[in-house]
Protein backbone atom coordinates (compact mmCIF):
# COMPACT_ATOMS: atom_id res chain seq x y z
CA UNK A 1 0.00 0.00 0.00
CA UNK A 2 1.50 3.54 -0.94
CA UNK A 3 1.51 6.23 1.75
CA UNK A 4 0.62 9.63 0.86
CA UNK A 5 2.79 11.93 1.55
CA UNK A 6 0.57 13.51 4.16
CA UNK A 7 -2.60 12.05 5.64
CA UNK A 8 -5.42 12.56 7.85
CA UNK A 9 -5.31 15.03 10.54
CA UNK A 10 -1.79 16.76 9.17
CA UNK A 11 -3.22 17.18 5.76
CA UNK A 12 -5.97 19.12 7.41
CA UNK A 13 -3.80 20.67 9.38
CA UNK A 14 -1.54 21.73 6.36
CA UNK A 15 -4.87 22.68 4.41
CA UNK A 16 -6.19 24.94 7.08
CA UNK A 17 -3.13 27.00 7.79
CA UNK A 18 -1.83 27.43 4.47
CA UNK A 19 -2.22 30.87 2.92
CA UNK A 20 -1.69 30.89 -0.95
CA UNK A 21 -1.11 34.54 -0.65
CA UNK A 22 -1.38 35.87 -4.22
CA UNK A 23 -0.90 32.40 -5.67
CA UNK A 24 -2.95 29.43 -5.63
CA UNK A 25 -2.24 26.00 -3.60
CA UNK A 26 -2.88 22.73 -4.89
CA UNK A 27 -3.31 19.20 -3.46
CA UNK A 28 -3.52 15.95 -5.08
CA UNK A 29 -5.81 13.91 -2.98
CA UNK A 30 -5.06 10.58 -5.16
CA UNK A 31 -7.29 9.45 -8.68
CA UNK A 32 -8.64 12.67 -9.93
CA UNK A 33 -9.39 14.15 -6.77
CA UNK A 34 -7.40 18.04 -6.49
CA UNK A 35 -7.94 20.82 -3.70
CA UNK A 36 -7.35 23.89 -5.01
CA UNK A 37 -7.13 27.21 -2.52
CA UNK A 38 -7.15 30.41 -3.90
CA UNK A 39 -8.45 33.79 -1.73
CA UNK A 40 -11.52 33.82 -3.82
CA UNK A 41 -11.94 30.36 -2.26
CA UNK A 42 -11.36 26.25 -2.15
CA UNK A 43 -12.20 24.52 -5.14
CA UNK A 44 -12.70 20.77 -5.07
CA UNK A 45 -12.57 18.70 -8.06
CA UNK A 46 -14.04 14.75 -8.59
CA UNK A 47 -13.18 14.12 -4.64
CA UNK A 48 -12.92 9.85 -4.32
CA UNK A 49 -12.32 9.73 -0.75
CA UNK A 50 -14.02 6.27 0.13
CA UNK A 51 -13.50 2.77 -0.25
CA UNK A 52 -16.93 2.36 -2.22
CA UNK A 53 -15.39 0.80 -5.56
CA UNK A 54 -13.49 -1.53 -3.47
CA UNK A 55 -16.23 -2.93 -1.51
CA UNK A 56 -18.52 -3.22 -4.61
CA UNK A 57 -16.46 -5.20 -6.45
CA UNK A 58 -14.92 -7.35 -3.87
CA UNK A 59 -16.47 -10.46 -4.81
CA UNK A 60 -16.72 -10.01 -8.18
CA UNK A 61 -13.73 -10.62 -11.67
CA UNK A 62 -12.95 -6.90 -11.34
CA UNK A 63 -11.73 -6.49 -8.00
CA UNK A 64 -10.69 -2.62 -7.94
CA UNK A 65 -7.91 -3.15 -5.50
CA UNK A 66 -6.58 0.06 -3.91
CA UNK A 67 -3.52 0.56 -3.88
CA UNK A 68 -2.91 3.79 -2.38
CA UNK A 69 -3.95 4.33 1.15
CA UNK A 70 -6.66 7.59 1.67
CA UNK A 71 -5.53 10.55 1.91
CA UNK A 72 -8.13 12.01 4.14
CA UNK A 73 -11.89 11.40 5.23
CA UNK A 74 -14.46 13.80 3.13
CA UNK A 75 -15.84 15.30 6.41
CA UNK A 76 -12.17 16.81 7.28
CA UNK A 77 -12.37 18.88 4.03
CA UNK A 78 -14.44 22.09 5.64
CA UNK A 79 -14.77 25.67 4.16
CA UNK A 80 -15.17 24.01 0.40
CA UNK A 81 -16.70 26.89 -1.36
CA UNK A 82 -17.52 25.05 -4.63
CA UNK A 83 -16.92 20.75 -5.72
CA UNK A 84 -17.34 19.74 -9.26
CA UNK A 85 -18.37 16.58 -10.86
CA UNK A 86 -17.11 15.70 -14.31
CA UNK A 87 -19.19 12.33 -15.29
CA UNK A 88 -21.00 9.81 -13.61
CA UNK A 89 -18.56 7.67 -12.92
CA UNK A 90 -18.18 6.77 -8.96
CA UNK A 91 -14.29 7.98 -8.88
CA UNK A 92 -15.78 11.65 -9.43
CA UNK A 93 -19.18 10.98 -8.24
CA UNK A 94 -18.95 9.11 -5.25
CA UNK A 95 -21.98 9.00 -2.39
CA UNK A 96 -19.74 8.33 0.09
CA UNK A 97 -17.47 10.93 -0.64
CA UNK A 98 -20.27 14.00 -1.53
CA UNK A 99 -22.86 13.19 1.04
CA UNK A 100 -20.12 13.85 4.48
CA UNK A 101 -18.80 16.77 2.85
CA UNK A 102 -22.26 18.31 2.05
CA UNK A 103 -22.60 17.92 5.59
CA UNK A 104 -19.78 19.95 7.08
CA UNK A 105 -20.26 22.35 4.19
CA UNK A 106 -23.65 23.76 4.57
CA UNK A 107 -22.97 26.45 1.95
CA UNK A 108 -20.91 24.67 -0.75
CA UNK A 109 -22.02 24.93 -4.62
CA UNK A 110 -21.95 21.81 -6.43
CA UNK A 111 -21.68 21.87 -10.40
CA UNK A 112 -22.28 19.35 -12.55
CA UNK A 113 -22.88 17.93 -16.22
CA UNK A 114 -26.69 19.22 -16.88
CA UNK A 115 -26.77 16.03 -18.68
CA UNK A 116 -26.63 14.13 -15.72
CA UNK A 117 -28.57 15.97 -13.02
CA UNK A 118 -31.60 13.04 -12.06
CA UNK A 119 -28.55 10.37 -11.82
CA UNK A 120 -26.59 12.75 -10.14
CA UNK A 121 -29.14 13.63 -7.74
CA UNK A 122 -30.69 10.26 -7.14
CA UNK A 123 -27.04 8.87 -6.63
CA UNK A 124 -25.92 11.64 -3.45
CA UNK A 125 -29.74 11.85 -2.41
CA UNK A 126 -29.69 15.63 -3.19
CA UNK A 127 -32.87 17.88 -4.43
CA UNK A 128 -32.99 17.45 -8.08
CA UNK A 129 -32.89 21.68 -8.33
CA UNK A 130 -29.61 21.97 -5.89
CA UNK A 131 -26.60 21.14 -8.16
CA UNK A 132 -25.44 23.79 -10.59
CA UNK A 133 -25.74 22.17 -14.06
CA UNK A 134 -23.45 23.18 -17.04
CA UNK A 135 -23.12 22.48 -20.29
CA UNK A 136 -20.03 22.48 -23.14
CA UNK A 137 -19.44 25.99 -23.58
CA UNK A 138 -21.09 27.37 -20.89
CA UNK A 139 -19.62 29.59 -18.13
CA UNK A 140 -20.65 29.97 -14.34
CA UNK A 141 -19.46 32.53 -11.31
CA UNK A 142 -19.34 31.34 -8.37
CA UNK A 143 -18.50 33.98 -5.97
CA UNK A 144 -16.67 35.10 -8.44
CA UNK A 145 -14.92 32.01 -9.39
CA UNK A 146 -15.65 31.39 -13.27
CA UNK A 147 -15.74 27.74 -14.38
CA UNK A 148 -16.02 27.06 -18.29
CA UNK A 149 -16.83 23.81 -19.73
CA UNK A 150 -15.39 21.68 -22.56
CA UNK A 151 -16.08 18.77 -23.70
CA UNK A 152 -14.33 15.57 -22.95
CA UNK A 153 -14.32 11.96 -24.59
CA UNK A 154 -14.30 8.82 -22.19
CA UNK A 155 -14.20 7.27 -24.58
CA UNK A 156 -16.14 8.91 -26.78
CA UNK A 157 -18.31 12.93 -26.68
CA UNK A 158 -21.25 11.39 -25.84
CA UNK A 159 -24.44 13.23 -25.57
CA UNK A 160 -27.90 13.42 -24.57
CA UNK A 161 -31.18 13.74 -26.17
CA UNK A 162 -31.15 17.74 -26.34
CA UNK A 163 -27.04 17.56 -27.10
CA UNK A 164 -25.75 18.29 -23.84
CA UNK A 165 -22.33 16.50 -22.52
CA UNK A 166 -22.48 13.75 -20.65
CA UNK A 167 -18.71 14.14 -19.93
CA UNK A 168 -16.75 17.36 -19.30
CA UNK A 169 -13.77 19.25 -18.84
CA UNK A 170 -13.39 22.16 -16.36
CA UNK A 171 -11.39 25.42 -16.99
CA UNK A 172 -11.71 26.99 -13.38
CA UNK A 173 -10.71 30.98 -13.39
CA UNK A 174 -9.36 31.72 -10.12
CA UNK A 175 -8.02 35.67 -10.32
CA UNK A 176 -4.84 35.73 -12.54
CA UNK A 177 -4.83 31.88 -12.67
CA UNK A 178 -6.37 29.37 -15.22
CA UNK A 179 -6.57 25.86 -14.22
CA UNK A 180 -8.31 22.89 -16.94
CA UNK A 181 -9.42 19.79 -15.19
CA UNK A 182 -9.99 17.74 -18.14
CA UNK A 183 -12.31 14.78 -16.55
CA UNK A 184 -11.49 11.48 -17.98
CA UNK A 185 -10.78 11.85 -21.13
CA UNK A 186 -8.93 10.97 -24.58
CA UNK A 187 -7.77 13.35 -27.04
CA UNK A 188 -10.17 14.25 -29.81
CA UNK A 189 -10.00 15.87 -32.83
CA UNK A 190 -10.10 20.04 -32.78
CA UNK A 191 -9.11 19.66 -28.78
CA UNK A 192 -5.85 21.64 -29.41
CA UNK A 193 -7.69 23.96 -31.37
CA UNK A 194 -10.53 24.54 -28.11
CA UNK A 195 -8.03 24.89 -25.33
CA UNK A 196 -4.68 26.07 -26.95
CA UNK A 197 -6.56 30.13 -26.83
CA UNK A 198 -7.73 29.62 -23.12
CA UNK A 199 -4.22 29.81 -22.21
CA UNK A 200 -3.98 27.56 -19.55
CA UNK A 201 -1.66 27.65 -16.47
CA UNK A 202 -1.76 24.86 -15.02
CA UNK A 203 -3.35 21.42 -16.24
CA UNK A 204 -4.88 18.23 -14.49
CA UNK A 205 -4.82 15.64 -16.96
CA UNK A 206 -5.33 11.50 -16.98
CA UNK A 207 -2.43 8.97 -17.31
CA UNK A 208 -3.74 5.88 -16.95
CA UNK A 209 -4.24 5.16 -19.94
CA UNK A 210 -6.53 3.30 -22.54
CA UNK A 211 -7.22 -0.73 -22.12
CA UNK A 212 -10.18 -2.31 -23.51
CA UNK A 213 -9.21 -5.33 -21.76
CA UNK A 214 -9.61 -3.35 -18.74
CA UNK A 215 -13.35 -3.09 -19.54
CA UNK A 216 -13.50 0.36 -18.39
CA UNK A 217 -13.40 3.61 -20.55
CA UNK A 218 -10.08 4.89 -21.30
CA UNK A 219 -8.52 7.96 -20.77
CA UNK A 220 -4.89 9.54 -22.67
CA UNK A 221 -1.55 7.44 -21.83
CA UNK A 222 1.25 9.50 -20.27
CA UNK A 223 2.96 10.16 -23.46
CA UNK A 224 -0.32 11.53 -24.93
CA UNK A 225 -0.97 13.82 -22.22
CA UNK A 226 2.57 15.58 -22.32
CA UNK A 227 1.61 16.06 -25.97
CA UNK A 228 -1.72 17.64 -25.30
CA UNK A 229 -0.10 19.98 -22.87
CA UNK A 230 2.84 20.69 -25.15
CA UNK A 231 0.69 21.52 -28.43
CA UNK A 232 -1.76 23.18 -26.10
CA UNK A 233 0.86 25.66 -24.48
CA UNK A 234 0.09 24.55 -21.08
CA UNK A 235 2.34 26.68 -19.00
CA UNK A 236 2.31 23.54 -16.24
CA UNK A 237 0.79 20.09 -16.91
CA UNK A 238 -0.02 17.98 -13.47
CA UNK A 239 -0.74 14.16 -14.03
CA UNK A 240 -3.61 12.09 -12.29
CA UNK A 241 -5.78 9.16 -12.35
CA UNK A 242 -3.19 6.40 -11.39
CA UNK A 243 -1.80 4.97 -8.40
CA UNK A 244 -5.64 4.36 -7.23
CA UNK A 245 -6.79 0.61 -8.16
CA UNK A 246 -3.75 -2.36 -9.18
CA UNK A 247 -6.37 -3.07 -12.58
CA UNK A 248 -6.19 0.57 -14.08
CA UNK A 249 -3.39 2.32 -13.55
CA UNK A 250 0.00 3.23 -15.26
CA UNK A 251 3.38 4.50 -14.37
CA UNK A 252 4.41 8.44 -14.88
CA UNK A 253 7.52 7.56 -15.94
CA UNK A 254 6.43 7.92 -19.55
CA UNK A 255 4.81 10.95 -18.52
CA UNK A 256 7.96 12.12 -17.37
CA UNK A 257 9.75 11.38 -20.45
CA UNK A 258 8.00 12.77 -22.76
CA UNK A 259 7.48 16.51 -21.03
CA UNK A 260 11.48 16.04 -20.56
CA UNK A 261 11.90 15.40 -24.52
CA UNK A 262 9.05 18.54 -24.93
CA UNK A 263 10.53 20.97 -22.90
CA UNK A 264 7.27 20.92 -21.18
CA UNK A 265 6.96 22.18 -17.77
CA UNK A 266 5.51 20.22 -15.28
CA UNK A 267 4.99 18.31 -11.75
CA UNK A 268 4.46 14.90 -10.41
CA UNK A 269 2.77 14.85 -7.18
CA UNK A 270 2.32 12.38 -4.61
CA UNK A 271 -1.04 11.49 -3.13
CA UNK A 272 -1.71 14.18 0.07
CA UNK A 273 1.42 16.50 -1.52
CA UNK A 274 0.43 20.44 -1.69
CA UNK A 275 2.04 22.67 -4.67
CA UNK A 276 2.48 26.18 -4.75
CA UNK A 277 1.63 28.17 -7.65
CA UNK A 278 1.96 31.51 -8.41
Amino acid sequence: MIEPYLAGDALQAEIQQTDPGDGLVLWWLGQSGFLVKHRLGNVLLDPYLSDSLTEKYAQTDKPHVRMTRRAMSPSQLQNVTLVTSSHNHTDHLDAQTLQPLFQVNPGIRFVIPEANRQFVCQRVSVALDWPIGIDAGDTLDIHGIQIYAVPAAHNEIDRDAEGRCHYLGYVIQLGKFRIYHSGDTLRYPAMVQLLRPLNIDLALLPINGNHPERRVAGNMFGNEASQLAHECGFKLVVPCHYDMFQFNTESPDLFIQTCKSLSQDYRVLECGQRFHYC
